[in-house]
């Protein structure tokens, strides 16, 4: 078997070491706006609001006009495709408002889940086949940044090593086409919450997921210093009759990624996972307070632990873009407010 490979340009590794490390910088976090039209209709359903062009791009101006001191604490922006190209109401594109403030755009480029023949339920990511394109043009229009999801899941019998063999190599593949398009890939292999396993299963399902990626990033010769990752936390499932502690979680987090993750990595944005607001901040406030060899940033990709404030303080209403903004600002704040610097 041959080792035979080429590092990326001294250039570009500069170009992709200096945006990631932009990304994860000390108090800053990604606020994830990347919702599809689906989903974005289910969190507009919630506040009584219709699914429409118009009231997506109403809320997505209410969360990029935010004072410009959200850029304190929010450091990047996930954008769908659509948001991607919407402007505000004076025609000004949402890409050049967030990089006018100091905040780095990124994009959702993988195309959804699909079934994986031959296994128990479970799911690949589709995209890759014109990923390159897609990357070049985005990266014109104003990304920096990229994000593709994997979903996996916890059963009696998964994730099955099809699975987490198929989605590393997926996500390693989408990492190298991104960084030949001079795109930071943030790599998010999620192990979903569902079901009722307990803490030490999910620690376990959770480091063997990350070594394989890892395995799988190297096999494909991604620039790991030009990357960032988006895990879950390591939390038992939803309907485990135990609970667990912020400290429990932090410390099967942290101990989980140090078994996995190389120190060549610059940051770990978390993915919140389905939990609410107060649980994001007070896991991610745990996780930095373990006292153990951090040698990553440890931060924030949210979207709902962000918004879920911001959509109902919104309402839909003119007269509450204030309330909302304000409520961004709020929870951005609070999801760094206890944070301490990484141990070395």
């Amino acid at each position: 078997m041959t080792t035979y490979f080429n590092y990326p340009s001294k250039e570009l590794q500069e170009e992709l070491s200096r945006i990631a490390q932009a990304i994860v910088a000390p108090g800053k976090g990604i606020l994830a706006a990347d919702e599809s039209v689906s989903t974005m209709g289910k969190r507009l359903a919630d506040i009584g609001v219709e699914n429409n062009d118009d009231n997506r791009r109403q809320y997505r101006q209410l969360l990029f006009t935010t004072n410009p001191k959200v850029a304190e604490n929010v450091s990047g922006v996930i954008l769908f495709h659509e948001t991607l190209y919407q402007k505000t109401d004076d025609g000004t594109p949402f890409v050049q408002l967030l990089k006018k403030n100091g905040i780095i755009a990124g994009i959702k480029v993988d195309k959804g889940v699909v079934p994986l023949m031959g296994s128990e339920d479970e799911c690949t990511t589709q995209g890759l086949d014109d990923l390159a394109a897609r990357c070049a043009q985005y990266k014109k229009d104003g990304c920096d940044f990229a994000k593709w999801r994997c979903v996996l899941k916890i059963g009696k019998n998964t994730p099955s090593y099809q699975s987490i063999l198929e989605n590393a190599n997926v996500l390693a593949r989408y990492a190298s086409i991104c960084q030949s398009q001079r795109i930071v890939p943030i790599v998010e292999p999620e192990v979903l919450p569902d079901g009722d396993h307990d803490l030490e299963r999910a620690q376990k399902v959770t480091e063997t997921v990350l070594a394989a990626c890892y395995k799988a990033l190297n096999d494909h010769h991604v620039y790991l210093e030009g990357t960032l990752l988006k895990p879950n936390m390591v939390t038992a499932g939803q309907s485990c009759p135990k609970k667990y502690t912020p400290q429990e979680v932090a410390l099967a987090t942290v101990t989980a990624l140090r078994r996995t993750v190389p120190s060549a990595v610059p940051g770990i944005t978390f993915l919140s996972g389905g939990q609410s607001e107060e649980e994001a901040t007070v896991h991610l406030n745990a996780i930095n307070q373990v006292p153990l060899l951090r040698p990553w940033a440890l931060t924030f990709s949210y979207g709902r632990a962000l918004q879920a404030s911001v959509l109902r303080a919104w309402g839909g209403k003119k007269e509450n873009i204030c309330a909302g903004q304000n409520e961004l600002l709020k929870r951005a704040k609070v999801s760094f407010f206890f944070i301490q610097p990484v141990s070395v």
